[in-house]
C-alpha cells in the first residue's frame, strides 16, 4: 500500500513529457485509481483519464495477463504493441523514485499467445512446432537465448547426443520466429518445442542476465578445443575428438605431430584458415556468382545457374557461397562441373578442388533413411577472388595488403528434372528443411529430401518444377526464402 500523502495539489509542473500513463481501474478501484491519479501527477508525471494512442505505460493491479490482454485488446490503441503494460510494481518503484524507473522483466504484464481454430488439412496453433510453417522476421528479438541454445547444441553435438542437440535448435528456431521479445517465462506457456531444461536456461538468462551453464561450457577445455578444431575447413567432430584424446589442444600442437597424416582438404584448410574463418560479404557473394555465371555459360548459354544457402535467404554475411548450375536438357548436366573446374583452373583462381561424381539413382527412390548428403554430382572449391572484382572492396582483416583472399564455393549438378528439390534442399536452413521432411513425414505420409516427393498413400512421386509446387503438394503456403532462416 502506498503511503497517502496529506494536501496533493490538483495542478503540477510536467517534468516527464515522454511519459503517459494510464491507470487500468479494472482490480484498482475508482478511488484507489483517482489517489494514484492525483499522486503520479503531483511527482510531475502525465496520466490520462481514458486510454488513447498517446498512452506510454499501462498500469495494473490485475496481473491476469488473460483478462487484462482481452480487455486491453477490446479498447484497442492503435499503438498497443509498443506500450509497456506493467504490474503496480513499477508505479510503486517510480513514485519511490520520483522518476519513471526502468522497466524490467519483472515490472512486464506478458500476453499469453491464444490458440487459432486448427483446420482439417494442415493443423496450426498460433506458433507451430514445424519452421515449415512459421515464418522467420528479419530481427531476432530473442537472440540472448537463442545465442545460448546454440552453445548448448553444439555442445551436446559435440558429445553425439542427437536428441538434446535438436531440442535446443528446434526451440533457438522457434523463439527466431516471435516478433516480440519474451520477457517473462508465462508469455512461453503456448509455445512448442520449449521443455524443461530450456525454460530452466530461459528463466536464468531472465533472472541473472545470462546462463551459467552456457558460461561453464564456454570455459570447458574440451568445448573450446573441439570448437577450435572444427574450424579448420575438412575437420568434422570425430577427428576434432581424436586429436582431443591425443592430448593435442592448439593448431601448433597438430602441425607440429608428424604422426598426423592431414589429407588433401585439411592441408588447404590450415593454409588458407585465416581466409575461411573469415565471414564472406554480399558483394563477395555476387562477385563469385558473376566468375560462376560466366564459367558456366561458356560451356552452355542455355545453362541455370542459381545462388541458395544463406545468400539466397537474405543473409548479409555466410561462411561459403553455394550454388546449383544445370542445363534444361535433361542429361546434359552431366558435363557441366568437370568443365567448369577447367575453365576455373586456366584462370589461375582455383585454389582447392573436392569433385563427387554422382552417384543419382531414380530406381533407387524413394530412400527411407535419412541421408545428410544428396546424391547429385557436386564440388567443394576455394576460389581466389580478387579485390578488384568485388563492389565496395574484399572483405579481409585490417593491414590485410595482399589484394585477394580465398573464398569457400560449392557447386552442386541435378539434372534439371529434380532441380525444384535441390533448390529447396540447398537453400535451408538447415532446420527449416529438418522440419520441412518432418512435417511431410508425418503429417502428409510423404517422404521429400533433395531428389524428389513421394506420396506413400498413392505409393507415386509428384512431380514439381518450383519450390511452390513442392509447398503445394505438402499442402502448406509458400515461405519465401527470406523467411526460412529457422
Amino acid at each position: 500500500m502506498l503511503p497517502v500523502e496529506a494536501d496533493v495539489p490538483r495542478r503540477e509542473e510536467v517534468k516527464f513529457e515522454d511519459v503517459r500513463l494510464y491507470l487500468v481501474e479494472r482490480k484498482m478501484g475508482r478511488s484507489r485509481r483517482s489517489f494514484l491519479t492525483q499522486l503520479a501527477r503531483s511527482k510531475g508525471f502525465i496520466v490520462e483519464d481514458v486510454l488513447s494512442d498517446e498512452v506510454t505505460h499501462v498500469v495494473s493491479e490485475d496481473s491476469h495477463a488473460s483478462s487484462l490482454w482481452k480487455w486491453l485488446k477490446e479498447c484497442a490503441p492503435k499503438n498497443l504493441q509498443n506500450v509497456n503494460v506493467l504490474d503496480i510494481s513499477w508505479f510503486t518503484d517510480s513514485m519511490r523514485e520520483g522518476r519513471p524507473v526502468a522497466v524490467e522483466t519483472r515490472h512486464l504484464i506478458q500476453p499469453l499467445l491464444p490458440r487459432r481454430t486448427c483446420s482439417t488439412s494442415t493443423p496450426v496453433t498460433t506458433v507451430s512446432q514445424y519452421a515449415c510453417q512459421r515464418r522467420t522476421t528479419t530481427e531476432n528479438h530473442n537472440k540472448i537465448f537463442t545465442d545460448a541454445f546454440e552453445v548448448l547444441a553444439e555442445s551436446y553435438e559435440f558429445s553425439e547426443m542427437e536428441g538434446p542437440c535438436l531440442a535446443f535448435r528446434r526451440a533457438a528456431s522457434v523463439l527466431k520466429s516471435l516478433p516480440w521479445a519474451v520477457r517473462s517465462l508465462g508469455a512461453t506457456l503456448d509455445l512448442p518445442c520449449l521443455g524443461e531444461h530450456t525454460k530452466a536456461v530461459m528463466e536464468e538468462v531472465l533472472q541473472c542476465g545470462r546462463s551459467f551453464e552456457v558460461e561453464k561450457i564456454l570455459s570447458d577445455e574440451r568445448y573450446r578445443t573441439l570448437k577450435l578444431f572444427t574450424s579448420v575447413f575438412g575437420v568434422g567432430p570425430k577427428t576434432a575428438e581424436k586429436w582431443y584424446r591425443r592430448g593435442l589442444r592448439s593448431f601448433t600442437d597438430i602441425l607440429a605431430d608428424r604422426s598426423i597424416h592431414l589429407n588433401q582438404m585439411q592441408q588447404t584448410g590450415f593454409l588458407h584458415y585465416g581466409d575461411i574463418t573469415r565471414a564472406v560479404s554480399k558483394a563477395e557473394a555476387r562477385s563469385l556468382r558473376n566468375i560462376i555465371d560466366e564459367a558456366v555459360r561458356a560451356i552452355t548459354p542455355a545453362a541455370i545457374v542459381a545462388l541458395t544457402g544463406g545468400f539466397r535467404r537474405g543473409k548479409e554475411f555466410g561462411h561459403d557461397v553455394d550454388f546449383i548450375v544445370t542445363t534444361p536438357e535433361l542429361g546434359k548436366e552431366k558435363i557441366l562441373l568437370p568443365n567448369i573446374i577447367n575453365g576455373l583452373k586456366k584462370q589461375g583462381i582455383l585454389l582447392f578442388c573436392d569433385y563427387q561424381a554422382s552417384t543419382f539413382d531414380m530406381a533407387k527412390l524413394p530412400s527411407y533413411r535419412f541421408e545428410a548428403m544428396d546424391h547429385f554430382a557436386k564440388c567443394f572449391l576455394i576460389l581466389r577472388l580478387e579485390a578488384s572484382q568485388v563492389e565496395g572492396g574484399l572483405h579481409i582483416a585490417e593491414g590485410d595488403s595482399r589484394g585477394w583472399r580465398a573464398v569457400r564455393v560449392d557447386l552442386v549438378s541435378p539434372p534439371v528434372d529434380r532441380y525444384a528439390f535441390a533448390l529447396l534442399g540447398w537453400t535451408g536452413s538447415r532446420q527449416f528443411e529438418r522440419d520441412l521432411r518432418r512435417f511431410a513425414r508425418v503429417k502428409q505420409r510423404m517422404i521429400l529430401d533433395n531428389h524428389c516427393l513421394y506420396d506413400k498413400t498413392k505409393k507415386e512421386f509428384l512431380a514439381a518444377t518450383t519450390e511452390k509446387d513442392i509447398f503445394a503438394h505438402l499442402g502448406l503456403e509458400y515461405i519465401e526464402p527470406w523467411q526460412r532462416n529457422a
